[in-house]
């Protein structure tokens, strides 16, 4: 399966939910390495290697316990059960609590201050920056305000809206609301039709 990730949900957390839409996209340790580097987690050459299957179990995890807080923000209608939510929140925190990888500047041969890292960073570092953005969103009522499930069919991922007049309905024009414009001018096409 080859896949490209996406970052237009407008927070790191919620564009690891996004690797379950279409389908799971962690399915690999590559997938994962692909994931981190692409999200920034890491300097582009940070080697990965040590990237392995238990990690993608992981990551699934706090992806879980994510959707479990972001999805009632963004559906407040939506009724969470008290006990899983306060289990998810308990294990966000307790996930947030490693120090996150420590960045450098390094001087390249050309001069040039490029970031690296001072360490390779470990599983529990890199789920730490993941779980502190979702503290951080689940913590600033704004952004929490801003919270949107697409409206696209059957499309789960959750997005935060700063469009102007907070009129953004789906999580991608390119995507989802693509998708509905084709749906739409279909169902007139047929109407005009019949």
């Amino acid at each position: 399966m080859s896949y490209t990730p996406r970052f237009d949900c407008g927070h790191l957390c919620l564009d690891l939910l996004a690797t379950t839409h279409p389908e799971e996209q962690l399915t690999t340790p590559a997938h994962l390495r692909r994931w981190i580097t692409a999200a920034a987690l890491v300097p582009e050459a940070t080697p990965l290697d040590h990237i392995t299957p238990d990690w993608l179990t992981a990551f699934r995890e706090l992806r879980g316990h994510i959707a479990g807080l972001v999805h009632p923000a963004a559906s407040p209608a939506t009724r969470p059960d008290p006990d899983a939510y306060d289990a998810s929140l308990a294990r966000i925190n307790d996930l947030a609590r490693p120090a996150p990888p420590v960045p450098r500047a390094v001087r390249t041969d050309t001069g040039v201050l490029t970031r690296a890292l001072a360490h390779t960073p470990d599983r529990a570092a890199l789920l730490a920056v993941v779980a502190r953005d979702t503290v951080e969103l689940l913590t600033d009522p704004v952004a929490c305000a801003s919270l949107r499930q697409c409206a696209g069919d059957n499309c789960p991922l959750v997005y935060v809206d700063t469009s102007r007049g907070r009129r953004r309905r789906w999580c991608s024009s390119e995507i989802c609301g693509n998708r509905e414009r084709v749906a739409r001018h279909r169902r007139r096409a047929a109407v005009s039709r019949a």
